[in-house]
């Protein structure tokens, strides 16, 4: 049984984009809230060295309806208007294509100061931070009344504006692009990438980006490679971790780690632990190793709970765990310490918690350093690995704690260079170690638990802050554990940008919802020109970078497939990888896995979808076939 808090429960088993009932409808069905389109928020309190203003909305900001109200059908998309519609409003000198007279209900771009050819107008301060800004980004305005009693449009109206809005925004787009494109290093981008398979990416010759590996196969229709059923258990249970390797899918299972042929489902081996495991690092060396933190022994009426403080690697080239140990605490005594989270960079494990840290050597477990402990009560949070190691140190009082971000050497835990996160952040999340990203919550105003207001782009040489970008949780979807250190989805960091899913929203289709990728520079913060559009009735979830491109989930409507794409990082484009079958029965098996609350990963046309906490069994499910683990291949 996992250590109490309880992890969170699993979300409702709802389709994506549902059909209307049977029957005359007296209106489509309100489909899941987009998040990202009522009213504005103020900015976040606080305020570190120079932030950037707040990001700009590609998309505008509706009018919030009464949660009773049904919806009306939704606006059109981004198409170009039928014959016959009126054409959009011309541009005015002083923003490019920014409309004459703002359509109801829609924002428009507005011009980021001295365009070339156009008339610099200044930027309007950032409010709430009492900080000088970075080079304003392109901002949107908050909506208008809609002069029609507060009632949405017809919806003829809104597919009328929304073309307009449209050509707006490809036109404004550009010019953005145009301006922001060059990173001051004469068109050449130096690209590093972070994620869950680490490596660098370097630019192409001539400065252009060089892609990734993952190419399109003959046949992008896929098949169900697998499907392993949930696990019997009695209460909640941590099944966190999963790794794909040359040859297998490695998944956690309960007090086990359990190989899979990654083709065919069939056992390869297992590796029994003596207790549950806790956590799991997403990385892997190159030789197939990982790390994991697991329970010291099984759960007893007597011990409902064991302490989670055992470190070890798995070989997962050779079917066994290479080493296990705990460590006592820096301060003195016995008591073994119990981790929270464990990660891998390079040749160093290290795990980390409130009970104290410790780093070991991959190969044979010996014992590299371990953090120190302060008298007022500092400690290491939690570590960020791949092709670098960080930190997050708390000091303080849990009602005034002090969050500091260090980048390490990972062979004696030294800080290379601090950073103090800015008052009213009580949990950061490393999203990137290389480049330095984190993620925080500042003063508690994301509101929506996505434990993310804003992005903190670091140099890990000096520990200064590059930029600080706002990303407000109604306009982005990307998401990070509430206490967890190295626990965010649905973004990606690579080529000096951070790319960000937009919330949902209404897309051309009558019951659908769909969404955006866009790019953030990391250097000026600015919202970049170009995003790869999800299409009507999917939404797009990036899930790490493939060399300078985005591996990314579509979650699909309820009556399709899901679908893995690779998108550009620089032009957008995106190249469909693989598709799964619309078969209900493998569909319904597909959207039981919430992007949310699941392991995505994809590796050589290969899809796997998997549990990160099974529960006990309810009656109601008695006759569902529950899955612990679904894979698809396109070969």
């Amino acid at each position: 049984m996992t250590q109490p808090p309880q992890p969170p429960p699993q979300p409702p088993n709802e389709p994506p984009n549902t059909p209307p009932p049977a029957g005359p409808p007296s209106g489509p069905p309100a489909g899941p809230p987009s998040g990202g389109f009522g009213a504005p928020q103020d900015p976040p309190p606080g305020g570190f060295g120079q932030p950037a203003p707040p990001p700009a909305d590609p998309f505008g900001k509706q009018p919030q309806q009464p949660p009773a109200a049904p919806q009306d059908a939704p606006a059109g998309g981004y198409g170009t208007p039928p014959a016959g519609y009126p054409t959009p409003p011309a541009p005015q000198p002083n923003g490019y294509g920014y409309p004459q007279a703002p359509q109801p209900g829609y924002a428009y771009p507005q011009g980021p100061a001295g365009q070339p050819g156009q008339p610099g107008q200044p930027g309007m301060p950032q409010q709430g931070y009492g900080y000088p800004t970075q080079p304003m980004q392109p901002q949107y305005g908050a909506p208008q009344p809609d002069g029609n009693g507060g009632k949405k449009f017809t919806t003829q109206m809104q597919i009328i504006v929304a073309a307009a809005v449209a050509v707006v925004l490809i036109i404004g787009a550009g010019v953005i692009y145009a301006a922001t494109g060059d990173d001051g290093n004469g068109g050449k981008n130096e690209a590093s990438t972070s994620g869950s398979t680490g490596g660098e990416a370097k630019g192409g010759e001539g400065g252009g980006l060089a892609g990734g590996d993952e190419k399109a196969p003959a046949e992008t229709k896929s098949k169900v490679a697998f499907q392993l059923p949930v696990p019997t258990v009695t209460d909640i249970t941590t099944v966190e971790g999963s790794w794909v390797t040359d040859k297998a899918y490695v998944k956690s299972g309960v007090a086990e780690i359990i190989a899979f042929d990654r083709d065919k489902g069939t056992k390869l081996w297992s590796v029994p632990l003596p207790g549950e495991v806790c956590s799991a690092s997403r990385h892997m060396s190159e030789n197939y190793r990982t790390a994991i933190v697991f329970e010291e022994t099984k759960a007893t009426k007597e011990n409902k709970y064991p302490s989670c403080n055992q470190v070890g690697v798995i070989d997962m080239a050779a079917g066994k765990l290479l080493w296990s140990k705990g460590v006592t605490s820096a301060t003195g005594g016995d008591k073994h310490v119990r981790f929270d989270e464990v990660t891998l960079s390079g040749t160093t494990v290290a795990a980390g918690g409130t009970s104290g840290g410790a780093a070991f050597k991959l190969d044979d477990g010996a014992e590299l350093w371990k953090p120190k402990v302060g008298a007022d009560g500092c400690y290491d949070r939690g570590y960020g690995g791949g092709e670098a190691l960080a930190v997050v140190r708390k000091c303080g009082t849990h009602d005034s704690p002090q969050l500091t971000v260090q980048a390490l050497n990972p062979k004696t835990g030294a800080p290379l260079s601090s950073f103090q996160m800015p008052p009213g952040v009580d949990y950061a999340s490393i999203v990137s170690t290389k480049p330095l990203v984190v993620a925080a919550d500042v003063g508690d105003t994301a509101g929506d638990g996505s434990s993310i207001s804003d992005f903190f782009s670091i140099d890990a040489a000096t520990g200064k802050l590059i930029v600080r970008i706002p990303a407000d949780a109604e306009q982005y979807a990307a998401r990070c554990g509430s206490t967890e250190v190295e626990r965010c989805q649905g973004l990606a960091v690579g080529n000096n940008r951070l790319y960000l899913p937009t919330e949902k929203h209404d897309g051309t289709s009558e019951y659908g919802k769909t969404n955006e990728v866009v790019a953030f520079d990391l250097t000026t913060g600015k919202l970049l020109g170009g995003r790869a559009d999800a299409g009507d009735r999917y939404s797009l979830v990036p899930l790490r970078m493939d060399g300078t491109s985005i591996i990314a989930y579509k979650e699909p409507p309820y009556d399709k497939g899901g679908q893995i794409v690779s998108i550009d990082g620089e032009t957008f484009e995106q190249t469909l990888l693989m598709e799964n079958p619309s078969d209900e029965a493998v569909r319904e098996a597909e959207r039981r896995f919430s992007t949310d609350h699941s392991e995505i990963l994809y590796e050589d046309g290969r899809l796997f979808k998997a549990k990160r906490n099974v529960s006990e069994r309810r009656a109601s499910d008695a006759d569902e076939k529950l899955y612990l683990v679904v894979a698809y291949r396109t070969d």
